[in-house]
């Protein structure tokens, strides 16, 4: 659908609610989430991821002592010896030191621990393969653990996949709210959680010089040491709140207006996407809700890059992102790559350079995901296989000739390798090897 923006059908009134409720939200935002350690609804998330590992702790078996029904740091325990993985390297020691790794970052670097798509791909496979996949510096790198005395249960692919899946589910469980070790009972520390969903994908960019202090660092570097100051899940769903409140306020308001004032159907209320004005609402609310903690961020930060993420509210700005591309999308279309071109038409050298670098890691970190997957399908290929020849094998032996266990047997030696002048074929070939 193709249209212009003054056809959104919304009156001055309906920008004044959307900005409105979305300096409501940016004020919520800056005087209750602020930045990690610092913040009273983190508090109220962290409290809250507590309280849901306990309970999903309990569901499974959990039964803490008398006294300790509240300790979250024995639920997690629990979870963390239920739920056991091969990926749990926590140093650059126990990475053979091929890059920097500390507790403090390891759930960070360690793909499997992300709460998302790539987390699960790479968790199903490293279990599968026995290897713990990491990024660092820009670059994909995988260490093998063998040594880690993990086995993943199933007597099939299906069942080890289901297996690879829950144990997954488990250990985020198990990570969300910090260790068992950090969140022990007399511990006052909230520990060290997982990353924001896909929020990964940042350590692709070693790229930049970013002003830490009396420091530059990358983009990659920065945000790995957000997330050691704790700008983790827990501190994304309180960063999640003022952005359901401007949505909640914009959307309820919308509708009590289109009946009232519009004199619609409550029928013809219900706040879905297929409104345009309800759309452009929803982008001036978020928007008033960015500037708000975008301009709190640079105030506090002094210029420091760090403490500018710190402050920042991903989640608001990835939400305008998606809502500005959404709208984009329906209006314009194909129109849209042409923009896109314009615009890297008219970057600088170096600002082109750094897409580049990071578009080539993502192409990259692509490719190696692709050969992956293609080496463990090759496996699962041939585990199939191996499986169906021993349920063949089976059903011969207990019904077939001995001529059909005989060949049988020929077929399974020769697909797992063994020479074909050391397999007996016939009863004439074993008769002279034991005369022999």
């Amino acid at each position: 659908m193709k249209a212009n923006w003054a056809n959104d059908k919304c009156d001055k009134y309906d920008y004044l609610i959307a900005a409105f409720c979305g300096a409501t939200a940016g004020l919520v935002d800056v005087f209750f989430v602020g930045a990690p350690g610092q913040t009273k609804l983190g508090g109220f998330s962290d409290a809250a991821t507590d309280e849901i590992v306990k309970k999903f702790a309990k569901m499974l078996g959990w039964s803490p002592r008398a006294g300790n029904e509240g300790n979250v740091g024995s639920a997690i325990g629990f979870l963390e010896l239920k739920f056991k993985v091969n990926y749990e390297n926590s140093s650059t020691k126990s990475v053979n030191g091929l890059f920097q790794m500390s507790t403090k970052n390891h759930h960070y670097k360690s793909l499997a621990h992300s709460p998302d798509i790539v987390g699960l791909f790479f968790s199903i496979l490293d279990q599968f393969t026995n290897t713990a996949s990491f990024l660092s510096d820009g670059q994909l790198i995988r260490i093998d653990t063998s040594d880690s005395n993990f086995e993943l249960r199933g007597s099939n692919f299906v069942s080890k996949l289901f297996c690879g899946f829950c144990n997954w589910i488990g250990h985020i469980m198990s990570d969300v709210a910090g260790s068992s070790g950090g969140r022990g009972k007399g511990l006052s520390g909230r520990g060290t959680g997982l990353p924001l969903p896909f929020s990964e994908l940042f350590l692709l960019g070693n790229f930049g010089g970013f002003q830490v202090g009396k420091d530059r660092q990358t983009l990659a570097v920065i945000m790995t040491r957000a997330f050691q100051e704790g700008y983790d899940a827990r501190f994304g769903a309180a960063m999640a709140i003022p952005v359901f409140l401007e949505e909640l306020m914009i959307r309820v308001i919308w509708a009590i207006k289109r009946h009232f004032y519009s004199k619609k159907d409550w029928e013809e209320c219900i706040p879905t996407n297929e409104h345009p004005d309800l759309r452009i609402m929803l982008i001036v609310g978020n928007a008033t809700l960015c500037l708000i903690d975008g301009a709190d961020a640079a105030i506090r930060s002094g210029g420091n890059a760090l403490i500018f993420v710190l402050h920042m509210n991903l989640v608001a700005w990835t939400r305008l992102l998606l809502l500005v591309f959404r709208e984009l999308r329906i209006r314009y279309g194909p129109a849209i790559d042409e923009a896109v071109g314009n615009f890297l038409g008219s970057l600088g050298f170096s600002e082109k350079y750094a897409l580049k670098q990071y578009y080539q890691r993502l192409n990259l970190l692509n490719k190696q995901m692709e050969e992956q997957l293609k080496r463990f399908i090759d496996g699962v290929e041939k585990e199939y296989k191996e499986f169906v020849a021993g349920v063949e094998y089976v059903m011969i032996a207990e019904n077939g000739t001995p001529a059909e266990r005989m060949k049988k047997s020929c077929e399974i030696a020769e697909h797992y390798g063994v020479p074909l002048n050391r397999i007996m074929h016939s009863t004439a070939e074993l008769d002279a090897w034991v005369k022999g």
